[in-house]
């Protein structure tokens, strides 16, 4: 990319896209975040509309014709938009015409814009429960929800447009993403917060079961850098997990976070049966393709969301 290059971001006004925002201007390009503001982050918003180089677009993936208006002058473009997992379960056709359609719109449009590259933001949620650790995008594929179905389903797509318009892609599965600025009610991440809540008022966090259960915590500057790599990078049509490789069970984050807040109390552990699933990516393509390495540790990252915690309540 260079400076004269037009990179349109699709749900942009959020958590990964405030972070994509900075990482793209960083390169110097210009941004168009297109975003119908219905669950954007107003700090974010703010801050699109008074950085040079970065323009506002209101509107809704699931309307072409604002699909295609935005996607005028192009060159590049980030696929976010969609509707949150836990949201899917609650209204999957609302799920499916954003997440689908919108989809469908979207690489559309970008075809007959004559766009150099589209990258999707998918999920590591299409494998469902491994079988097998690491996570391999060769793996099993087992979608268990209106998201991760339809998550799926654009992958296959993006491959279509890919095939019949000469669409050039590269598709990103994102694992357990964390950071500062996420939202409070994060399917996979909302533990964070909770927990940090809890151990600022002194309390102990409350942990289910032995707490084995486990998750690939990847910083979001990592995933904002990883999709600046996916749009650069000389190869492309590949599918690539962005995560970090390990594992941090729920009973390690909560020894994490209370190391990061300085409180001197132990988690309390809550007898129930609970489903113990885990997750860790393999992460041998992205860094064979997009020469993608996470920099961000667990440990430092969580200090940052605990910071940010404790600055924002001034």
């Amino acid at each position: 990319m260079d400076r004269n290059s037009t990179v349109l971001v699709t749900g942009g006004a959020g958590f990964i896209g405030g972070h994509l925002m900075r990482a793209l201007r960083a390169k110097d390009v210009e941004v168009r975040v297109f975003d119908n503001l219905y669950r954007a982050d107003p700090v974010v918003v703010q801050e699109i509309r008074s950085t040079k180089g970065v323009t506002l677009v209101e509107g809704d993936v699931r309307y072409r014709a604002a699909v295609q208006r935005a996607m005028v002058g192009a060159d590049y473009v980030v696929h976010l938009a969609s509707i949150a997992i836990n949201k899917s379960v609650v209204d999957p056709e609302e799920s499916v015409e954003v997440n689908m359609v919108g989809s469908d719109n979207v690489y559309a449009a970008a075809a007959e814009a004559g766009v150099r590259r589209l990258v999707f933001a998918s999920t590591a949620s299409v494998y469902g429960d491994p079988d097998t650790l690491p996570m391999s995008e060769d793996g099993p594929l087992k979608p268990q929800t209106p998201y991760c179905i339809s998550k799926l389903a654009s992958e296959h797509l993006l491959q279509f447009y890919g095939r019949t318009r000469g669409l050039d892609w590269n598709i990103l599965r994102f694992f357990n993403v964390y950071g500062p600025g996420q939202r409070t009610d994060a399917y996979y991440t909302t533990v964070i917060l909770t927990f940090i809540e809890r151990l600022l008022a002194g309390e102990s966090p409350t942990i289910d079961g032995s707490g084995e259960q486990s998750m690939d915590f990847v910083h979001v500057r990592d995933i904002a850098r990883a999709i600046v790599l996916a749009l650069e990078s000389e190869q492309s049509k590949t599918i690539c997990n962005i995560g970090t490789g390990e594992q941090t069970s729920i009973a390690d984050l909560a020894r994490l976070l209370i190391d990061a807040v300085g409180v001197d109390v132990e988690p309390k552990f809550r007898p129930r049966d609970v489903l113990v699933t885990r997750r860790a990516a393999d992460t041998r393509r992205a860094a064979e393709v997009l020469g993608f390495r996470p920099e961000v540790g667990v440990k430092e990252g969580l200090g940052e969301v605990v910071a940010d915690v404790v600055a924002g309540r001034g």
